[in-house]
C-alpha cells in the first residue's frame, strides 16, 4: 500500500492502525485519500472493507463534514471496484451491498459487498452465512488486479 494521507490535526500518525481482526481475513489492497482499502478473503463475493485511518473512530459521526463526504466518495469508488472484480470473477454483479455495522470489531470500516442472486445467502446479509473460502491464487489475483484498475485508474 502506498503512504497513508496525514490524519486530522491534532491526531498523531503513529496512533493510527488497522485492527489486527481485519489482517486475519483480508489483505491489503490500497491506501485511498482516507481509507486503507481491504480486499476480504472470501471468494464466495467480490468484498472490499475501508477502514478510515483515523485513531479511535468507531463512528461516521465521528468524522467531519469534509472526511464524511471523501469517505462517501470512497464508497462509491470501492462500489466500482467490488463491480470490476465481479466482471473480472466472471460473476457480474446485481446488487451492491454497503454497511458500517462495527458489532464485532468497533474500528470505524464500511463493507462493499458485490451480490448477485444467485449467490448463496441471497437475498438476505453475507454475516454468518456458510464459512469464508479463501481465493484460489488466480482467482485473487484477477480480484486484486480489476479492483486495483479502478482505484489506480
Amino acid at each position: 500500500m502506498t503512504s497513508p494521507t496525514p490524519p486530522e490535526a491534532g491526531v498523531e500518525a503513529a496512533e493510527f492502525a488497522v485492527d489486527p481482526a481485519f489482517l486475519t481475513g483480508s489483505r491489503p489492497l490500497a491506501s485511498l485519500g482516507l481509507c486503507d482499502a481491504l480486499l476480504q478473503d472470501d471468494g464466495r463475493w467480490p468484498w472490499i472493507v475501508l477502514i478510515p485511518r483515523r485513531a479511535g473512530h468507531t463512528e461516521i459521526e465521528q468524522l467531519g463534514r469534509d472526511e464524511r463526504s471523501l469517505l462517501m466518495d470512497e464508497i462509491v469508488l470501492a462500489g466500482a471496484a467490488v463491480r470490476a472484480m465481479g466482471e473480472a470473477l466472471g460473476r457480474p454483479i446485481d446488487k451492491l451491498n454497503v454497511g458500517a455495522l462495527g458489532n464485532v470489531t468497533a474500528q470505524l470500516h464500511v463493507h462493499i459487498v458485490g451480490r448477485r442472486r444467485d449467490d448463496v445467502a441471497w437475498p438476505g446479509p453475507v454475516w454468518g452465512v456458510g464459512v469464508a473460502r479463501a481465493y484460489e491464487v488466480e482467482a485473487r489475483e484477477a480480484a486484486q488486479a480489476a479492483a486495483l484498475g479502478v482505484f489506480i485508474g
